[in-house]
């Protein structure tokens, strides 16, 4: 099932959670898994990603989808894939939230530091399924806007 987001222009702000809540993601391969498969979407439906955080039961990400992409197609697969790759069927919960930020810097912050929020590192650099580590290719805000 599609959702309908008649409006992709602009920066997106995505959440989406694993159904039940269930924290398959504290489990590092599945993490890297989940952090894999959002490179490989971008490859074959482009989109800016400007940051990200992998969380245990829930993941968000920040992005822009270059037309004529669409971010309903771009989540669809994302999900499909990483359910697929993880063996486990379907883990998702059937839909996914998006809002267009007045502020991006201050959801890309949000993003960072929702691992530090919830007691799973110390600083937001340590969090090592999070764009904020340094480790992951982004576009910065800055080259964009």
């Amino acid at each position: 099932m599609s959702q309908r987001h008649p409006d992709q222009q602009g920066t997106m702000f995505i959440t989406t959670n694993i159904r039940d809540r269930k924290p398959l993601f504290a489990n590092p391969a599945f993490a890297r898994e989940a952090i894999d498969t959002l490179y490989r979407v971008q490859e074959l439906h482009p989109f800016f990603l400007y940051g990200f955080v992998i969380m245990p039961d829930h993941c968000h990400f920040l992005m822009q989808v270059v037309e004529p992409e669409k971010i309903s197609k771009i989540m669809n697969v994302y999900k499909g894939i990483v359910s697929l790759n993880i063996g486990l069927g379907s883990i998702w919960q059937p839909r996914f939230h998006m809002t267009f930020p007045k502020e991006s810097r201050e959801v890309l912050k949000y993003i960072h530091l929702n691992p530090v929020k919830k007691g799973l590192s110390d600083n937001a650099e340590d969090y090592p399924w999070s764009s904020a580590s340094g480790k992951w290719d982004v576009t910065t805000l800055e080259w964009f806007f």
